[in-house]
């Protein structure tokens, strides 16, 4: 989900930790390089490197303790069991990208604990786990690591603190006599106390005034590659997910929806489904977006779906409209050519006149998230209140919109969030849909006499065919360039559905009828001299963020329209990025540096029918840049090796940064493979599962090294830059062997 803020709309304190970030990253770029090597050397790194946590420690010190918001209290983060355990609760969804692991390696950091004892699980809707930027419940935009670097630091520095305290009194001495070690207080005359010992004194002490945090060069914990917490679980299958709650007499719901989206129910003919051994009610609810759905409960998801597969129903569909992709892309041709909302408004005189020119129309279809584990809320409801378990991006979200749908105050609904099985920012949507269904259903259930706990289950099917989607976009560029590649006048116009219109994130991020997510990474960080010109259709298609957001179709665009200037004036592909990044770009040329470093690029020769494709991209403060080797095997696009730099600042997890960029450019990866869209016909979406919508298989994969590049500064996002520059490197790669320039998602070569 994006992430994109205009700092004078938010609050002054916001913008004063925005402001000083990027104090931080210009020092940083002025730092010499032997100097920085320095200070990552021996000597480890240096705290003048981390605004962050020299403001966190100046802040800290003038606050009371009953100032502390509940972010801020280590009771509702920290548990320690009396053998030691050290369970750490996550302000996040957990849904593969490594959250359970490394906001515990950050606590603990500062808490001195012993890793081997340290656990951590999931939250719930309480405003103690809100994003501590934000002030909300949030998983998305890459931030879960990046918000609350600052703040799991001091939440484990104050857990410390209280244990020192509680030891101090324990043995009458003063606290600056005692130290901490691996989960153990050491004090004079070889006195130790494991922290279990102390816990419950020390959890029952006021939390501290003030907040010492660790110089980074003592970091034990941080910045070293770490198993994951939960990679036992997983890989043996014992990991419980939402899809997995079972609850006494729980029952099982699946939904018979619309098949065009918001149409509503003519008849209903449901005597066969309830005659399905297992079903226990049919029930007819309201959909999102204006639609009727029919539910069939029944005590398992295979009854449940038999029930369904039996209803005979019938649709009014002449009140909605009906997409259809073939004329959706003739209107958005014709939508191009008219005059819309400016971003960028250079002067285009010099357009007619350059010595080269490019006209280019580029076209990238509608996209399913797909996650492995398909949709599922499950409700226990009764008189008084309403517990949810449910993998959620947004537990407070979800939970306000599951209390108006039962009619029931916020402060009466408890989310459960549950480790999910991917998202990709399908598990965090304005309207909560899928959550409020299952709460239409437990509702109408109860009313029906089934008081038990009802869960939902979509199918892959109904996800793929009913759910929220990457917008359908289409752009159009007219680029002037001199025989040096420099860019005279650059035309573009970009048609798509907007993302953010009716989200909360409306009011500060659509401006002037520009959704700002849509054109993030459209000219930054090169400058040249473009019109940006804005249209955002309104179609009956719901659409949604897709991991790295607007970047996944204007990275593919800048990227591969460069190159193609690149390769027109006859240059290096690197070598023309790096001219245009100057001086400007340090953390842009050293992500590519490492790229072309690591890869071989240049250096050595490439088998016959393989050719080089670069691409490099920012996305959610991160830079990625691939080098990639690329081949055509019987007619068809083959990725055989790719190499990443990414310069993310300080990687807390170094592992899960190269897992994060690997599982990233393989999602990559699967916008480029045929097959990998989602059309419609007469407002009937016509993929269902994994044989219609592709999706890279293992024999897909190629040979994948992700190499990072050393930094002192505080960390940024990394779930989703991976994803943006891998399909244009592997375009570029293409153009290079077959001479023609790839203009469309997925490709086509013929």
């Amino acid at each position: 989900m994006p992430t994109t803020i205009f700092p004078g709309e938010l609050p002054r304190a916001l913008q004063h930790l925005l402001e000083r970030d990027q104090v931080g990253e210009a020092a940083a770029a002025a730092l010499p390089r032997r100097s920085f090597l320095k200070m990552v050397g021996v000597g480890g790194l240096a705290l003048g490197a981390f605004p962050h946590l020299a403001m966190a420690q100046a802040d800290g010190a003038a606050k009371p303790a009953e100032a502390l918001k509940p972010t801020q209290q280590p009771s509702a983060f920290v548990q320690i069991t009396s053998n030691g355990e050290v369970t750490v609760t996550i302000n996040r969804l957990e849904f593969g990208q490594g959250v359970q692991t490394g906001l515990p390696m950050v606590l603990a950091e500062e808490l001195d604990a012993d890793w081997s004892l340290v656990r951590s699980k999931s939250g719930t809707n309480n405003a103690a786990y809100h994003d501590p930027l934000f002030g909300m419940h949030l998983t998305g935009g890459s931030n879960s690591i990046k918000n609350s670097f600052t703040q799991y630091r001091e939440l484990g520095a104050r857990a410390r603190a209280m244990l020192l305290s509680a030891a101090a009194a324990k043995w009458k001495v003063d606290v600056a006599m005692l130290r901490t070690q691996a989960g153990t207080v050491l004090g004079p005359g070889g006195r130790k106390a494991p922290y279990g010992e102390l816990a419950e004194a020390a959890m029952s002490l006021p939390v501290p005034e003030k907040v010492a945090l660790k110089d980074p060069k003592d970091f034990r914990i941080i910045g070293r590659p770490t198993t994951r917490l939960d990679a036992r679980a997983k890989s043996s299958g014992r990991q419980d997910f939402g899809i997995d709650i079972k609850h006494p007499d729980q029952l099982t719901a699946v939904v018979a929806r619309p098949p065009v989206f918001g149409a509503r129910l003519t008849s209903v003919d449901d005597s066969a489904a309830r005659a399905v051994k297992g079903v226990k009610a049919v029930l007819r609810i309201p959909l999102d977006r204006g639609g009727e759905g029919v539910a069939v409960v029944a005590n398992g998801y295979w009854p449940a779906k038999l029930g369904r597969d039996a209803l005979k129903l019938q649709w009014d569909t002449a009140t909605v409209e009906k997409v259809d992709s073939d004329k959706q892309l003739a209107q958005y041709r014709e939508l191009a050519k008219q005059p819309g909302a400016r971003k960028y408004d250079a002067d285009m005189s010099a357009l007619d006149s350059a010595p080269h020119r490019i006209d280019a129309e580029i076209l990238f279809p509608y996209l399913a998230h797909a996650p492995m584990e398909p949709l599922n809320c499950t409700v226990l409801l009764t008189d008084e209140s309403a517990e949810l378990w449910v993998g959620t991006q947004s537990a407070g979200l979800d939970a306000s919109a599951a209390a108006k749908a039962l009619s029931l105050k916020p402060e009466q609904v408890k989310v459960n969030v549950q480790v999910a099985g991917g998202g990709f920012g399908r598990r965090f949507v304005g309207t909560s849909d899928y959550v409020v269904e299952a709460c239409e259903i437990a509702k109408a259930a109860r009313a029906a006499g089934l008081d038990v706990p009802v869960r939902l289950l979509w199918s892959r099917e109904d996800d793929i065919k009913g759910g929220y989607y990457r917008p359908m976009h289409l752009h159009r560029a007219s680029i002037g360039f001199d025989e040096r590649g420099k860019v005279l006048a650059w035309d573009h116009v970009l048609v798509g559905q907007s993302i953010l219109a009716g989200t909360v994130f409306e009011a500060f991020q659509v401006k002037d009828g520009i959704d700002a997510s849509a054109t993030e990474g459209m000219r930054d960080p090169y400058d040249l001299p473009m019109r940006l010109t804005v249209h955002h259709p309104k179609l009956n298609v719901p659409v949604l963020w897709w991991r790295s957001v607007g970047s996944t179709h204007t990275a593919f665009v800048m990227e591969t329209l460069l190159d193609e200037i690149s390769r027109t004036t006859r240059q290096d592909p690197v070598a023309y990025r790096m001219a245009l990044f100057g001086d400007r770009h340090p953390r842009h040329r050293a992500a590519l540096q490492m790229a072309v470093d690591q890869s071989g690029y240049g250096k050595k020769k490439l088998p016959a029918g393989r050719a080089w494709g670069v691409a490099v991209h920012e996305s959610f403060e991160t830079v990625v840049a691939y080098v990639v080797e690329a081949s055509v095997k019987d007619g068809q696009a083959v990725l055989n090796r790719a190499t990443a730099g990414v310069h993310c600042n300080l990687a807390v997890n170094p592992r899960s940064v190269e897992a994060q960029i690997q599982g990233a450019g393989l999602m990559g990866l699967s916008m480029c493979l045929p097959g990998a869209a989602i059309t419609l016909k007469d407002g009937i979406v016509q993929q269902s599962n994994f044989g219609d919508f592709v999706v890279p298989r293992i024999t897909d994969m190629p040979e994948f090294a992700v190499h990072i590049v050393p930094s002192a500064e505080p960390p940024k996002g990394i779930g989703e830059p991976g994803l943006p520059p891998l399909a244009p490197a592997f375009a570029n790669a293409i153009a290079r062997l077959t001479g023609k320039s790839l203009r469309e998602l997925p490709f086509k070569l013929v």
